[in-house]
């Protein structure tokens, strides 16, 4: 597989598995949501749906980010790219907004 210095991830099957079950689902939630608000549902239900969605999205990210920090960020330190510390950093500080 390709590394991550050009810019590709390389996951394993089962994690690029994981990840595409769960934006499925996710999917699946919002266009349930979407479904909520045509039916005029109480808006409390609809922002409780919501608020699942956003914990299943914060989930892909923690795993993604999991994977990243285990593979790719220690393959540009070790080739001593330390630029991928000012990376990283930039995304945990976007992903925590």
């Amino acid at each position: 597989m390709t590394g991550c210095s050009e810019r590709h991830s390389h996951h394993s099957q089962q994690t690029k598995n994981n990840l595409i079950t769960r934006l499925n689902r996710i999917e699946g939630q919002i266009r349930g949501i979407k479904g909520l608000i045509e039916r005029d549902t109480y808006c409390d239900d609809v922002l409780n749906q919501i608020s699942a969605i956003q914990a299943a999205l914060n989930g892909v990210g923690k795993l993604l980010l999991e994977n990243h920090m285990r593979s790719c960020v220690v393959e540009r330190i070790e080739s001593g790219d330390h630029a991928v510390i000012d990376e990283l950093l930039i995304t945990v500080k976007k992903l925590m907004k």
